[in-house]
């Protein structure tokens, strides 16, 4: 029997890009782990419209930081991808998400969305740009952009947001494997120690 990995990430997080991937399809092809994903606003507060990073890292040379975001993803065999210098506010792709859930194709949608955003140029905020992700995974457009207001899908997010903040979680990535969580884009090693420390078996 499966155990499962409770993922907590957002689309606009480049660690969490990075790990889920590098780490994430590895531990589900190496452990006997059923994926349970929750999307979490690494930044809530991020206005309607978006912000420009600098906002965040006043100060902060954003063309240095990325450049190490890029070398620390490569070293993680993430490679091709270019950070953005604007933070959308990803509040309407996860209610998209939600509906993706319902409609199977949840995972399609996470990795158009995170290619979308760290690898297109992609606004995850935008209409034109929110109907490409969902055609990209196979989602009706008009379906997807219905979800963006849809007081349902939105509570939906709201409440998987208390949900893991009730868990402990502060930081993302998350993964929990049961009782055991690890916080961070952590190298492959240490979530697998994790996985086996919490008693998930290895597939044969």
């Amino acid at each position: 029997m499966s155990s499962v990995l409770r993922l907590y990430t957002d689309f606009v997080c480049p660690f969490c890009f990075i790990a889920e991937e590098s780490t994430v399809p590895r531990l589900l092809a190496d452990f006997e782990l059923t994926l349970d994903w929750y999307g979490f606003e690494l930044h809530p507060s991020t206005p309607v419209g978006g912000a420009h990073l600098s906002r965040l890292f006043p100060n902060v040379p954003l063309a240095a930081m990325h450049e190490r975001t890029k070398r620390f993803g490569a070293s993680f065999g993430v490679l091709n991808f270019q950070p953005p210098d604007w933070l959308a506010n990803t509040r309407k792709a996860l209610a998209v998400a939600e509906h993706a859930r319902d409609v199977g194709k949840l995972g399609p949608y996470k990795h158009a969305a995170m290619e979308a955003n760290w690898r297109q140029g992609r606004n995850l905020e935008d209409p034109a740009d929110l109907a490409f992700v969902a055609q990209s995974a196979g989602l009706d457009a008009a379906a997807a952009l219905a979800a963006t207001t849809d007081p349902d899908l939105l509570e939906r997010v709201d409440a998987r947001q208390e949900e893991a903040r009730r868990h402990g979680v502060r930081g993302i990535p998350t993964f929990a494997f049961g009782d055991v969580q690890i916080v961070g884009c952590q190298p492959y090693e240490a979530l697998a120690a994790a996985a086996t420390r919490a008693g998930v078996r290895r597939r044969a």
